[in-house]
């Protein structure tokens, strides 16, 4: 099922992606595997979900319903058990350079200085070193930390880490970025602070991007379109398309009355969906 609470994105946008094949495609997905305890599980289940190029998606659902292993199938790290997953219109058969990966917790190494966690990645594709640390200076400007390229990821707070984190991805200039709740241990001034610098990077960019988020509110006010998944096994409940104007300034966007009215409608349609598995919770604990 498919509701669309506003809009469809602006004509030339929507246009442009039309003529080109969708950066992300499950097709009739599903994703079994064994628990550690021997027992057979099903994670995603008849799961479909279609993410343009140059498209922002957000995806939300309750706690433990499959989202993280969403961008794991996108990735290859983990192989649908039936359906389909393409990737620029090509079947997913392994591990994919044109995917970055910006994870919850961070993935600095910690005995490198900044700088050196930026460079890392180009010069593992084989670029020049001179010109990975060209590059590397380059985004860490971006980011604004040319005065921290010496220090260690100890020496930087949360939120400079994950300035480090974002540098150290867009430097590989990744074609599909996916995000699994990056930015949830912030907080929440850093938070917004950084949902501004993730969107000023991803604008020039043309990345598509998968983001997932236990926050409502964030999912709104960064995406094109937000995906509600069910209770596990997960499959879409409901699709949103989000036509909230851009560039977008996330302190005042939560004030915007389209902004009030788009998240009420996707919470009337994930609040059944968060009690059915806080239920299960419950259940389970007895």
């Amino acid at each position: 099922m498919s509701n669309t609470a506003v809009a469809a994105p602006p004509r030339d946008r929507a246009a442009t992606r039309a003529d080109m094949p969708p950066a992300i495609e499950l097709i009739n997905v599903s994703r079994r595997f064994v628990t550690p305890e021997g027992k057979a599980m099903t994670a995603l289940r008849d799961f479909n979900m279609t993410v343009g190029q140059g498209e922002f998606a957000c995806v939300v659902g309750p706690t433990g319903c499959g989202k993280s292993t969403t961008l794991n199938l996108v990735t290859g790290l983990a192989p649908p058990s039936d359906g389909e997953v393409r990737v620029m219109g090509h079947p997913v058969e392994g591990i994919d350079k044109d995917i970055g990966f910006v994870f919850q917790s961070d993935a600095l190494f910690p005995w490198r200085a900044v700088i050196d966690n930026v460079a890392a990645g180009p010069m593992f594709r084989g670029m020049p070193k001179s010109q990975a640390y060209e590059k590397a200076h380059d985004w860490i400007a971006r980011v604004g930390l040319s005065k921290f390229e010496r220090h260690y990821p100890h020496q930087l707070s949360g939120g400079m880490r994950k300035r480090v984190a974002l540098a150290q991805t867009f430097i590989n200039e990744p074609k599909i970025l996916l995000m699994d709740e990056p930015f949830s241990a912030l907080d929440v001034q850093t938070r917004t602070l950084m949902q501004d610098e993730l969107l000023a990077l991803w604008s020039g960019t043309g990345a598509s991007v998968v983001f997932v988020t236990h926050d409502l509110e964030e999912a709104v006010a960064l995406a094109d379109k937000v995906y509600v998944l069910t209770a596990g096994p997960a499959t879409v409940k409901t699709v949103f398309d989000v036509d909230l104007p851009r560039p977008r300034v996330m302190s005042e966007i939560r004030y915007d009355r389209d902004f009030i009215q788009i998240a009420k409608v996707i919470w009337d349609s994930l609040r059944e969906e968060v009690q059915i598995g806080h239920q299960r919770t419950m259940d389970s604990g007895r």
